[in-house]
């Protein structure tokens, strides 16, 4: 009997907290662009840009990512080669999106926000196009597709780099930190996001399919969007509150009453009297003969044979007028003698 009144207890802490709070809360707040946040961004995209130029002028960074490929990482320490070949996927954007955006959707619904769902979609939009574009830009192949020893391997059509796995690592699990509510909360998520992005980076090189200038230019990128998200929190704030008032809206459409059939009202000429309206009859009862029959109409009624023979209009029959109605006797005519 403890044991299931314990269990009880337990679950109803559970539900208690997965319950709704009846409001949103009032503690949440937006980080705005401050000069910290401003010195931070300026700082990281310098050491973007100086990633870009050593790896342009083929300096001594590309000449250090060649030597960590001919190290070959994944040949010194295969015994770990299966575990990293599934943390890797802590990188992927389609996996890493999903599991980041049902946490989201379950706090949005619980805080009675859209605001964390906006900030990662904004995020992730971000991503694509900047990472996206500087991929496609500098086209620099992988080590696995190299074709001369030494050089940076840029415009030949690659697509690796930024790395896009250390950079959306940075980005989806950065933002779990950026959407903390507490400083406490924020600082552990920050620590966790940064080591996760930091093991990913390190795994692409681990097996060899990102040089180590990279995984470099993937983290200062991710890092960028991160630090920018402040400039998109007015955007994000307009498209929330123009999906609550499209959801206010469409509530009201659905709880508004269906309209009345309206009656057509026939239309009469100026000046003539309005019509008396018609008196109320009389209920019939089932038993009491209708009087509105023919047959049934009070007064003389005359027999067939008493009536008028009437010629049809249009009909071609001439009248005689020797023609008697039927029932009268027909005189005798006179003999005329021959």
């Amino acid at each position: 009997m403890r044991t299931e009144r314990n269990l009880t207890r337990r679950l109803d802490r559970v539900f208690a907290r997965l319950d709704r709070e009846p409001e949103r809360p009032a503690h949440i707040d937006m980080p705005r662009m401050s000069r910290h946040r401003v010195v931070l961004f300026s700082a990281t995209l310098a050491f973007y840009l100086a990633i870009v130029w050593a790896v342009v002028t083929t300096s001594w960074l590309v000449r250090l990512d060649w030597q960590v490929m001919f190290f070959r990482p994944y040949q010194q320490w295969p015994e770990i080669h299966a575990f990293l070949d599934y943390y890797v996927v802590l990188g992927q954007r389609g996996p890493t999106a999903v599991m980041v955006a049902a946490w989201l959707g379950w706090r949005s619904w619980r805080q009675h926000t859209v605001r964390p769902l906006l900030t990662l979609a904004t995020s992730l939009l971000l991503l694509n196009v900047t990472v996206g574009a500087a991929k496609i830009g500098m086209g620099r192949l992988g080590p696995h597709y190299a074709t001369a020893i030494g050089s940076n391997e840029m415009g030949l059509g690659g697509d690796i780099f930024p790395s896009g796995h250390t950079a959306n690592a940075v980005v989806t699990w950065g933002i779990l930190a950026y959407l903390a509510s507490t400083p406490r909360a924020r600082r552990w998520l920050s620590a966790l996001s940064a080591v996760t992005s930091l093991g990913v980076g390190l795994t692409t090189v681990y097996l060899g399919t990102h040089w180590l200038s990279d995984v470099l230019l993937g983290w200062a990128a991710g890092l960028l969007i991160l630090l920018a998200l402040p400039w998109f929190e007015p955007l994000i704030a307009k498209a929330e509150l123009w999906l609550f008032d499209l959801r206010d809206r469409w509530r009201d459409r659905r709880r508004r009453p269906a309209p009345e059939p309206v009656v057509p009202v026939a239309l009469r000429p100026l000046g003539t009297p309005a019509e008396q309206p018609a008196p109320a009859r009389e209920p019939v009862s089932p038993t009491r003969a209708s009087r509105g029959l023919a047959h049934l109409a009070p007064g003389p009624h005359t027999t067939r044979s008493e009536r008028t023979p009437v010629t049809p209009a249009g009909s071609r029959r001439p009248p005689h007028a020797d023609r008697l109605p039927r029932g009268t006797s027909q005189p005798a005519r006179p003999l005329t003698g021959g």
